[in-house]
């Protein structure tokens, strides 16, 4: 498909069903996912958290592959970092849309999330040496810096499935556990899905992945091409329209765990998503042969890792201090993220 012989007009139309095509199959694909692990005997927090944030993280794995595949290194990084930001300012909205009057993080008192957050820390502080640094060591087309990152990726998973076992702290205060009994996801389809077979479900989840990859594709390839007609550049683009785009599986599940009381998923699938996300250097490194990727990325790009953390700490702290404190409708906590969020991205614009 060559995108760029269409006018500005029809690639942001292709651009739009591309957005619905990965929003309408993300939502499907995280009830699929959840039915699937639960029947499997997969059940538990991590693993849960682990197949859903994989089935959100579709549309990311598509549109880095394809920006990559096509040179588009920059739209690529941009994506994965500026993802990151996106996904914990989405918190923040559906703070301030859902709970209307009372702080996201006070309904969160597990301690796995503060580890599960602490490791995303880790990992996007590595992923933005590597922006800064440059490869450091690649053969063949390969870097050091992607393989490293892939690992702690597996690791992080590793030390937050041995801690969500044995916690080593429990929460104290007013409120120690949250007032109200979260639902989880499966509660609100397991009929509908009662006496479908294990086949058809396998099949709807395969089906439902095609269906976000095409819309994933459809996003990177004109998302590179508008940025390159408007002259924006792949770099906000990537930061912004491309992350959005890509990050609505993320948004539907979010706010469907949110809507039906689930909040420490909704929080979970966000972090385990955006450590993901590190995660996938690697295959955009596999994907990109015109050499390192991170050679490929100007230092500005590190801003974003920067801002991720930022926000991530934000969270972390909401959930240290739990208090039921509001601004305009949401916690302290989630206004200071939206804030930082909006006030990074215009100064990234300058950059």
């Amino acid at each position: 498909m060559n995108f760029e012989d269409h006018s500005v007009g029809v690639n942001l139309s292709v651009f739009a069903v591309g957005a619905l095509l990965v929003w309408g199959a993300g939502t499907k694909l995280s009830k699929y996912v959840d039915l699937i692990a639960d029947r499997t005997g997969l059940g538990k927090a991590f693993a849960g958290a682990l197949l859903l944030g994989g089935a959100t993280s579709l549309p990311e794995l598509a549109t880095t592959l394809t920006a990559s595949y096509s040179g588009a290194a920059e739209l690529a990084g941009t994506n994965l970092l500026g993802g990151v930001v996106m996904q914990i300012a989405v918190l923040g909205l559906i703070d301030a849309l859902v709970l209307r009057g009372q702080p996201l993080t006070l309904f969160s008192p597990r301690s796995s999330l503060l580890m599960a957050g602490i490791m995303l820390i880790g990992l996007v502080a590595m992923a933005s040496a590597a922006v800064t640094s440059g490869e450091l060591y690649s053969w063949q087309g390969v870097g050091v810096w992607p393989i490293v990152l892939f690992a702690a990726y597996l690791l992080s998973m590793g030390v937050i499935y041995r801690y969500e076992g044995n916690p080593r702290w429990e929460p104290r205060g007013q409120i120690a556990q949250p007032p109200e009994s979260a639902r989880d996801l499966k509660d609100a389809h397991r009929d509908a899905f009662q006496d479908v077979s294990m086949a058809r479900l396998v099949a709807s989840f395969l089906m439902a992945s095609l269906v976000v990859l095409v819309g994933g594709f459809l996003v990177a390839r004109t998302g590179e091409t508008i940025s390159q007609q408007t002259g924006i550049g792949q770099s906000i683009i990537g930061a912004t329209l491309v992350a959005l785009a890509t990050s609505l599986p993320e948004v539907s599940t979010t706010y469907s765990a949110a809507r039906f009381g689930a909040y420490s998923m909704a929080a979970a699938n966000i972090l385990g998503t955006n450590s993901l996300e590190i995660a996938l250097f690697l295959p955009a490194e596999l994907a990109y042969r015109e050499g390192a990727i991170f050679d490929a990325m100007q230092p500005p790009v590190s801003f974003l890792g920067t801002l991720g953390i930022l926000v991530t700490c934000l969270y972390l702290w909401g959930i240290l201090e739990r208090r039921d404190r509001t601004i305009l409708g949401m916690g302290a906590d989630s206004f200071a993220v939206l804030i930082v969020y909006v006030c990074g991205m215009a100064i990234y614009w300058i950059l």
